[in-house]
């Protein structure tokens, strides 16, 4: 067993969330490519790899209950986040991986072929550029802009009537709920207590007025 395997156990143990032995080895394994990768292409501003179970995979997972729907897009993903933790921990429902950055796309691509990964399309472009034949359930984005830009950006993309936008923030950012425009509201927020990770963290979910 890994010092890392222990690490996630650990964590693991500190939520309600359930986590089979393959979706563990999954997850250990993004993370130690994660952390190969980095020091070539500078992925994630994160450098420790049991950080980065605390910052980036348990900070995405503890998500994964809260997603309603079958078709997910997550927007400026980066290296996969929170679109791989959350593939992996939900492999009944498709998540499309979108970046601007090649580095970045090629990364997935090898963590989805070595981990082997199945329900996740990764897409180089940018979001104002991307036309999906089929709408989304929802959009997820974590470490993008404002919601205002988020639901600006990505307006073209959820279902019409009821699709959702669900933005990971970390303190409840009420000056972003408060610029949202008009034709934008939020239907939820959701407080997330991620293990061992400082500062808050919560979820808030916003959908489009009828």
């Amino acid at each position: 067993m890994s010092q890392l395997r222990n690490k996630l156990d650990e964590l693991i143990a500190q939520t309600d969330l359930e986590v089979s032995e393959l979706q563990r080895n999954q997850l250990v394994g993004y993370v130690e490519m994660l952390n190969k990768w980095n020091k070539a292409y500078n992925l994630t501003s994160v450098r420790d790899p049991e950080e980065m179970l605390v910052k980036h995979i348990l900070d995405s997972i503890i998500v994964s209950t809260h997603l309603q729907g079958e078709r997910f897009i997550d927007v400026g993903t980066g290296p996969g986040l929170p679109g791989i933790p959350l593939a992996i921990m939900c492999p009944d429902k498709h998540f499309h991986l979108l970046d601007s950055l090649g580095k970045r796309i090629r990364f997935i691509k090898q963590a989805l072929h070595e981990l082997k990964i199945e329900n996740v399309m990764p897409i180089q472009s940018r979001v104002e550029e991307f036309q999906p034949e089929e709408k989304f359930d929802a959009v997820l984005s974590r470490a993008f802009a404002s919601m205002v830009d988020m639901v600006s950006w990505c307006h073209h993309l959820p279902k019409a009537g009821t699709g959702l936008f669900l933005a990971l923030k970390g303190q409840l950012p009420q000056g972003e709920i408060d610029e949202l425009p008009e034709w934008c509201c939020v239907t939820d927020i959701k407080a997330l207590n991620v293990p061992q990770l400082e500062g808050e963290r919560h979820l808030v979910i916003l959908s489009r007025k009828e």
